[in-house]
């Protein structure tokens, strides 16, 4: 910043105390409430002038002495700002910390740049003045948060003209906001973990992280430190090699980019459909995706990009690839099976549906995909003969 000049009065009395009483320039600056720096640069300008009596020599009243010392004030150099906007963003990327990135604005700037700890005081200043609330920094291609949006919308039935309400999901990616919605008919399991197939065959990869709210479908007991996973739901992860990382119960924070997502779905998208009538659940889809397209192209005022433009620069390249098959949604069900059943094969409801089984003792862990039937007994770790694979009877009836 540049130098602040003193009052006239200051100056005068730095020149009396010096020239007309012999204090130091630190029994000066002790007096007027200045430092010793500032009496000797005003003191060393005086002698360049010739001035070293006290009172002043002819002729230098205050318009003189405020010329000569005090619109003479050598400023300091300012130095060129860094884009934060930019560095920002790049600070996504995995491995780009701040001290890489001051380097660079060194290079780039060899006449005269900021030193390393008053560029982290401007970057964290930057910070307050765009988000007050700003607190994480998501690497690139790390985190998905998924959440549900409060509202639902309307469905009309169209011979019957009843109304059956939609679900709509929201994924986002911590990075790049880049944003995801659908509707479906439920938040029940099967809707959740295919909504996340979908979501991950629109952007074309896997994250690291999957951070889903405390809902049923996501998680069997919500727990602050250890919560249970849905089995079904963690098969789907384990199949695109994906981790997950419950948000802990009452702590928003955990997903904030989920919330603000959720938030912003609802302003952009669902707030214009709110007079439009769809008479099916892919009429409204089509039209979200329409929506979703204009609001990932839209310019973000604090940041100078849009979501898709940051996605592709930065989410899009650290994605992890897809499976070469997509996930075939499992049911899945612990069953305990009766060592009462008399021999031969038997029909029994299971998971909702008529089976033909083979008697066993224990726990059995069983699986529907399609129309097969898959049991296990005694887990992942039993020996090889103990999976049966049974398909649907002929005569299957509920």
């Amino acid at each position: 910043m540049p130098t602040v000049p003193i009052s006239m009065r200051k100056l005068k009395e730095i020149l009396r105390l010096k020239y007309g009483v012999g204090l130091s320039h630190r029994q000066i600056g002790r007096s007027l409430a200045i430092s010793p720096s500032v009496v000797s640069r005003y003191a060393n300008r005086a002698a360049q002038l010739g001035i070293k009596q006290w009172p002043l020599p002819t002729g230098w009243d205050d318009t003189k002495l405020k010329h000569a010392f005090l619109q003479t004030q050598v400023k300091m150099k300012k130095h060129s700002l860094p884009d934060w906007a930019t560095v920002h963003r790049e600070l996504r990327n995995k491995c780009v910390t701040l001290q890489l990135l001051w380097e660079e604005y060194c290079e780039r700037n060899p006449g005269g740049f900021y030193s390393y700890n008053h560029y982290c005081r401007m970057y964290r200043e930057w910070l307050k003045t765009t988000s007050p609330s700003m607190r994480q920094v998501h690497k690139a291609g790390e985190k998905l948060f998924v959440d549900y949006c409060g509202p639902t919308v309307g469905v009309t039935d169209p011979e019957t003209g009843e109304i059956r309400t939609a679900q709509v999901i929201v994924a986002v990616l911590g990075a790049s906001s880049y944003t995801w919605a659908e509707a479906t008919w439920s938040q029940q399991l099967e809707d959740w973990v295919m909504s996340h197939v979908r979501c991950f065959q629109w952007l074309g990869g896997v994250p690291e992280l999957v951070v889903p709210d405390n809902l049923k479908s996501a998680t069997s007991r919500a727990c602050k430190y250890d919560p249970d996973v849905n089995p079904t739901y963690q098969q789907m992860l384990e199949h695109y090699n994906v981790a997950v990382l419950p948000a802990r119960p009452r702590k928003p924070k955990d997903k904030a980019k989920a919330e603000v997502g959720v938030q912003v779905v609802e302003r952009w998208i669902m707030a214009r459909i709110r007079h439009e009538i769809f008479y099916s659940l892919a009429s409204l889809n089509q039209r979200i995706r329409e929506l979703l397209e204009r609001l990932n192209n839209k310019i973000m005022q604090k940041l100078g990009y849009s979501r898709a433009e940051l996605f592709i620069q930065l989410d899009k390249p650290a994605l992890k690839p897809l499976p070469e098959a997509s996930y075939s949604y499992t049911l899945g069900e612990e069953s305990q099976s009766s060592c009462r059943l008399p021999r031969g094969n038997r029909q029994t409801l299971l998971l909702g549906s008529m089976f033909a089984v083979r008697p066993a003792t224990g726990s059995m862990d069983l699986r529907r995909t399609g129309k097969t039937l898959q049991s296990g007994a005694g887990g992942c770790c039993a020996p090889a003969q103990a999976y049966l694979w049974l398909q649907y009877p002929q005569r299957a009836h509920a």
